[in-house]
């Protein structure tokens, strides 16, 4: 049996219910993400202990609730469940709207400090590694200037910190938000860089709220997301200022000619 397995072999009692009630809580507590492949059925019932028609069974049951979704020649998928922070129409208003990507960033603080806090005060060794891997990786992209994996490990990092305020529900609607920031829509992240000048401020805030949860201190880690979040917002306030001064300057220079 593959010990690294996240699934534990279940009782005899009632299988596919015994492995429904097992995914279901996987699902709840932030461990199955929506769009995440479970193992191949031959992988997953070895795992669970069960056999491959019980593993089916179960699988139909959770299908049918509409938590997974099984697409024929490919695998069954934990399904979208919390759904679009914002309609797409909703979405295309926003980035037409500079000013409500502000809004957007108060939230983040909000909820990001919030999650730091508890991070601090229930991360488990295991969130404690994945949170120090990450850091090590977003320094390794810092020195080699890897702008693409320092952007992946950037929203890995905060996605990290909120598995590991173990909060269901921060985790879940937190997901939506950060698709957000995955989908470059409301900023991006190179341009935040050259905001930076090097980046290496965001790499020191990064590292000073990963070091805070490591500790163990709740009030020092609220302040860093909440530190980090202003120096974003006050780059990105600095950087539209200089553009519309810029925008200014270029309408007199032609007026001038």
């Amino acid at each position: 049996m593959d010990h690294s397995s996240p699934f534990d072999p279940v009782g005899h009692e009632s299988l596919a219910v015994a492995v429904v009630d097992q995914i279901e809580s996987m699902i709840v507590d932030g461990i199955l993400k929506e769009g995440r492949k479970l193992p191949s059925e031959r992988d997953l019932a070895e795992a669970l202990g069960v056999s491959r028609p019980k593993l089916r069974e179960a699988l139909q049951i959770l299908e049918e609730r509409g938590l997974v979704h099984v697409r024929h020649g490919e695998g069954t998928y934990i399904a979208a469940l919390s759904g679009r922070a914002m309609s797409p129409a909703l979405l295309a208003l926003y980035t037409r709207h500079g000013r409500a990507f502000y809004d957007y960033l108060e939230y983040r603080r909000e909820q990001e400090a919030f999650a730091s806090r508890l991070a601090a005060e229930r991360a488990t060794q295991s969130d404690k590694e994945r949170l120090s891997d990450i850091l090590q990786t977003l320094q390794k992209a810092w020195e080699e200037e890897d702008a693409e994996t320092s952007q992946e490990a950037d929203l890995a990092l905060h996605v990290a910190v909120v598995d590991a305020s173990q909060n269901t529900t921060l985790i879940h609607m937190m997901a939506s938000i950060y698709d957000l920031t995955r989908q470059g829509l409301f900023y991006n992240r190179k341009y935040l860089r050259t905001m930076d000048g090097t980046g290496e401020k965001l790499l020191d805030q990064h590292r000073q709220i990963v070091e805070a949860i490591l500790s163990g201190d709740p009030d020092r880690a609220e302040r860093a997301a909440r530190a980090h979040l202003d120096f974003v917002e006050q780059c990105f306030r600095l950087g539209q200022e200089q553009a519309e001064r810029e925008t200014r300057a270029a309408k007199r220079r032609k007026l001038s000619q």
